[in-house]
C-alpha cells in the first residue's frame, strides 16, 4: 500500500514539476519575445520608456515672409496674443470680480461687457479652470495686449500664438492672397500658389529626465531643427503700388464703378511693378471678402479700341498701312450688316492716320478685311500672345476667347469687339510695341530665398515670349500712338502728362447684355487706356480699365480712367528717375492760366485772349465784358474756346459744331437758355441754325455724339465702340 502511495506522490510531483517548467518556459519565452520585439499588447515599450524618462519639445518654424522688390514687408508672421481668464480657486491669480473684469475688458475689445461676463460666469458655474472669450479676444496685437495688461486685472493672462499679418492692409491683396490667422490654410494668391515654399516645418528637441521631470545632467540632447519657410521677393514696387491703390480708392469712392483693373509693368523686362483690383479686401480681415477674383489676370472681356494697337502693328509689319491714304469714314457694310464709327455720321474722307487718332472702327475694318486678310490677321493675334495664357506666375490665369468665322467677326475683332481677352494679355502684347518688337513674358516673383541659409532657390529673369514685329514697326507704331494723345482730334488727349511724351490707345468696350445685344446708356461700358511712356523709348506700361462708372451726363469715361493713369504713370516715371522730355507737348499747354477780362472793353478782351492762343466766342453786341468762361485765373488748354458775355441785349446763336458738352452747359448758364441736350461728347447738330437771334424763350436743340453704332439686334456685334473718353475736353 505504501509503495502505491509513494508512487502516486512521485507522479504528482513530476506532473507539478512539468507544469512548473512549462510555465517557466512560457514566461521565459514571453520575456525573450518582449526583449526582442519591445512590444506588449500592441504598445511599444521603447516609446513608453522614452516617454517616461525623456521630454520632447516642439521647435516652431516660421512661415516665410513676402517682400516687395525693395525689401519692404508685405506679409509676415508675427506674435499675437489670446486672452485667458483663470477661474480656479486654487490659483492665487484668478478672476475675483467678473462684472468689473468684463466692463474693463470691453473698453479695449470690440465686445459687449455682458458677453464677456457671461463667458466668465458660465466657466465658474461649470468649474472650469480657465476660459477664453471667443474670436474677438484672439490674435490680438502687441499694442492691444499691452493696453489690457496695463489694466492689471486679476486672473487675466495671455497666451502667445503666431499669426499671419499684412502690414499694408488692402495693399496688393489679390496678388498676396491670405492665410487663415493661425496659418493652418493658405488661401488665394501667392500665399496659396507658393505655399510649398512659404510653409514652415516644425522641429523638436528631446532630452532625458528623472522621476521629478528634471533634466539629467550630462545627458545628450537630440535636436531635430525646424525649417523656416522660404522668403519671397516680388517685382512690385511699393511706391508705385501705393499710388495705384490710393488713386483707385479715390475713383471708387467718387464714381462707384462695378470694377477697376490696373497693371503697371516694366516695358523692357515684363516685371509687374503694380497690380490692383476693385473691389479689394484687407487680408487681415478675410472674413469680409466680397471679391475673390484677380480681374487683371482672371477676367476676360471685349477690350474695345485698345485692340487696335495690334491690328495697326500687323498692318505696318505687312507693309499694307499707309497713314496718308484716305477712306470714307462713318459706315462700312460687312455681310449686309453695317459697322459704324462712334461718330455715327463719320468725318467724311479722312486719312488712316486720322482714323487711328479718332478711333475709327471703319478704318480698322478696312485694314483687317481689305489689307491684311483673315489668315494674316489671326496669325498676328497669335504672335502677340492672344489665344493662350501669358504664363504669369500668379494662380488662376484665364485665357482669351478669339472669335473666328465670318467676315463680321474678323472685322469686330480688329477693333476690339466680339473677341474677349484679359488685361495681362494686353500688357504682354504691348511690351512688343514698347520694346523694339520683343514681347516680354510678365512675371511678379523676382526670387525665392531660403530663410535659413540665404541661398537663392528660384530666380526669375526677363524672358522673351516672342517677336511678333520688327524693331522698325514698333518704332512706327509708337510714333502713331503718340499722335493719339497729341493730336487735336486724338481720343487720348485726356491722358497727356506734362513733361513726358505718352503713346497709347483708348478703349470703350461694350458689355454684353444677358438678354441679348449690349448694355445701353451713358456709362454702361468698360472704359480703358493702354499707355506707354516716354513714347520715344518706353520704360513703363500702364493699363487701366474702369467698368461702368457712375457718370454725370457731362462726364466722359476718360475722367476716372485718366485720374488713375496720369497719377500712376507720372509717379512711376519719377520713381524710376526718368527725366522729363526737353520738348513740349500737349500737356504743357494745360498749365496755361486764362487772363481775367471781366470789365474790360470787348475789343481789348478779344485781342488779348486771341494773342494768348484761345478761340474767342463773343456773346452779344455789347461793348464791355460782363462774364467769361472759363473764369479768369483758371487753367485751360491753349486753343480752348473762351466764351465772353457782353453787356449787349441782342444775342446770336454761335456755331456749336464740335463744342463739348461742358461748353454747351456753360453757354446755357451764361445766357439762361432753354437748351434740349441729347447725347454726350461733341456737338453733331443744332437747331436753330448758327447766327439765329435767340433769347430766354428760344427753344434750342443740340445733339452730341451718342452711342448709336452697332448691328441690328440678334446678330453678333459688328457694333462700333463709343470712344466716349474723347468726348469731353
Amino acid at each position: 500500500m505504501e509503495q502505491k502511495k509513494s508512487k502516486k506522490i512521485i507522479i504528482r510531483a513530476l506532473v507539478v514539476l512539468c507544469v512548473f517548467f512549462i510555465g517557466v518556459s512560457v514566461v521565459f519565452s514571453r520575456f525573450v519575445y518582449i526583449q526582442a520585439e519591445k512590444e506588449v499588447q500592441g504598445q511599444d515599450l521603447q516609446t513608453l520608456l522614452e516617454a517616461r524618462w525623456s521630454q520632447k519639445k516642439i521647435i516652431e518654424g516660421k512661415r516665410g515672409t513676402i517682400f516687395d522688390k525693395n525689401g519692404e514687408v508685405l506679409a509676415e508672421e508675427i506674435p499675437s496674443y489670446t486672452i485667458i481668464a483663470i477661474l480656479d480657486e486654487k490659483y492665487k491669480n484668478r478672476v475675483e470680480d467678473p462684472e468689473h473684469t468684463a466692463v474693463e475688458l470691453s473698453k479695449v475689445l470690440e465686445m459687449d461687457a455682458a458677453t464677456i461676463e457671461e463667458y466668465i460666469v458660465t466657466g465658474m458655474e461649470n468649474e472650469r479652470v480657465q476660459v477664453e472669450f471667443g474670436p474677438r479676444a484672439k490674435y490680438l496685437s502687441y499694442e492691444t495686449m499691452k493696453e489690457i495688461e496695463a489694466l492689471k486685472l486679476p486672473g487675466i493672462v495671455f497666451r502667445e500664438d503666431p499669426r499671419r499679418f499684412y502690414p499694408k492692409q488692402s495693399f496688393a491683396s489679390h496678388i498676396l492672397g491670405y492665410t487663415e490667422k493661425d496659418m493652418s490654410n493658405a488661401r488665394m494668391g501667392l500665399e496659396s500658389s507658393l505655399n510649398e515654399y512659404l510653409q514652415e516645418e516644425d522641429g523638436s528637441i528631446s532630452y532625458q529626465k528623472d522621476g521629478k521631470n528634471r533634466r539629467l545632467v550630462g545627458a545628450e540632447d537630440i535636436i531635430d531643427p525646424a525649417k523656416n519657410g522660404d522668403n519671397v521677393y516680388l517685382t512690385l514696387d511699393t511706391r508705385i503700388q501705393m499710388v495705384l491703390e490710393q488713386t483707385m480708392n479715390q475713383v471708387e469712392e467718387e464714381f462707384q464703378p462695378e470694377r477697376i483693373m490696373a497693371i503697371v509693368a516694366n516695358a523692357k523686362t515684363g516685371e509687374i511693378l503694380g497690380m490692383s483690383n476693385r473691389p479689394t479686401f484687407n487680408p487681415n480681415q478675410y472674413e469680409s471678402i466680397s471679391n475673390y477674383t484677380n480681374f487683371t489676370i482672371s477676367s476676360r472681356f471685349e477690350p474695345g479700341s485698345t485692340m487696335k494697337i495690334f491690328t495697326l502693328a500687323a498692318a505696318i509689319e505687312e507693309g499694307v498701312f499707309n497713314g496718308n491714304d484716305d477712306y470714307q469714314s462713318g459706315e462700312y457694310i460687312v455681310d449686309e450688316w453695317p459697322i459704324r464709327d462712334h461718330f455715327r455720321g463719320g468725318w467724311g474722307r479722312i486719312t488712316f492716320e486720322e482714323g487711328l487718332q479718332r478711333s475709327s472702327n471703319v478704318a480698322f475694318t478696312i485694314l483687317a478685311l481689305e489689307k491684311l486678310g483673315e489668315e494674316r490677321f489671326y496669325n498676328y493675334l497669335h504672335a502677340f500672345g492672344f489665344g493662350e495664357p501669358s504664363g504669369i506666375d500668379l494662380p488662376n490665369e484665364a485665357n482669351s476667347s478669339i472669335v473666328r468665322g465670318s467676315k463680321s467677326e474678323l472685322a469686330t475683332t480688329a477693333f476690339g469687339q466680339g473677341t474677349a481677352v484679359t488685361p495681362i494679355q494686353q500688357v504682354q502684347a504691348a511690351t512688343a510695341i514698347a520694346n523694339g518688337g520683343k514681347m516680354m513674358k510678365p512675371y511678379i516673383v523676382d526670387r525665392i530665398v531660403s530663410a535659413d541659409t540665404g541661398e537663392t532657390i528660384i530666380e526669375n529673369n526677363p524672358e522673351v515670349a516672342g517677336e511678333p514685329i520688327s524693331e522698325e514697326t514698333a518704332e512706327e507704331v509708337l510714333e502713331l500712338l503718340e499722335t493719339v494723345v497729341t493730336s487735336e482730334v486724338g481720343t487720348g488727349r485726356p491722358y497727356a502728362i506734362e513733361g513726358y511724351h505718352v503713346a497709347g490707345k483708348t478703349g470703350t468696350a461694350q458689355i454684353p447684355n444677358p438678354e441679348g445685344g449690349y448694355l445701353e446708356g451713358h456709362g454702361n461700358s468698360i472704359f480703358s487706356f493702354l499707355g506707354m511712356a516716354p513714347a520715344e523709348d518706353p520704360e513703363v506700361i500702364v493699363y487701366v480699365a474702369v467698368d461702368r462708372p457712375q457718370l454725370e451726363e457731362e462726364e466722359a469715361g476718360s475722367t476716372p480712367v485718366s485720374m488713375i493713369f496720369k497719377a500712376v504713370m507720372q509717379q512711376s516715371l519719377q520713381y524710376l528717375n526718368i527725366s522729363p522730355s526737353e520738348t513740349t507737348g500737349i500737356a504743357d499747354k494745360e498749365e496755361k492760366v486764362v487772363g481775367e477780362v471781366v470789365g474790360q472793353k470787348t475789343d481789348d478782351a478779344v485781342e488779348v485772349l486771341k494773342d494768348e492762343g484761345y478761340q474767342v466766342i463773343v456773346l452779344g453786341d455789347g461793348s464791355q465784358i460782363k462774364e467769361q468762361y472759363p473764369q479768369g485765373n483758371t487753367k485751360a488748354i491753349n486753343g480752348e474756346r473762351i466764351l465772353l458775355k457782353t453787356d449787349g441785349e441782342k444775342f446770336h446763336l454761335p456755331d456749336l459744331s464740335s463744342w463739348s458738352l461742358r461748353q454747351v452747359y456753360a453757354l446755357k448758364e451764361m445766357l439762361q437758355l432753354d437748351i434740349n441736350i441729347q447725347g454726350s461728347g461733341f456737338v453733331q447738330s443744332q437747331s436753330p441754325e448758327p447766327g439765329s437771334v435767340i433769347d430766354e424763350d428760344t427753344k434750342i436743340s443740340v445733339t452730341l455724339n451718342t452711342d448709336t453704332a452697332g448691328t441690328d439686334a440678334g446678330k453678333k456685334s459688328a457694333a462700333a465702340e463709343n470712344d466716349e473718353d474723347i468726348l469731353m475736353d
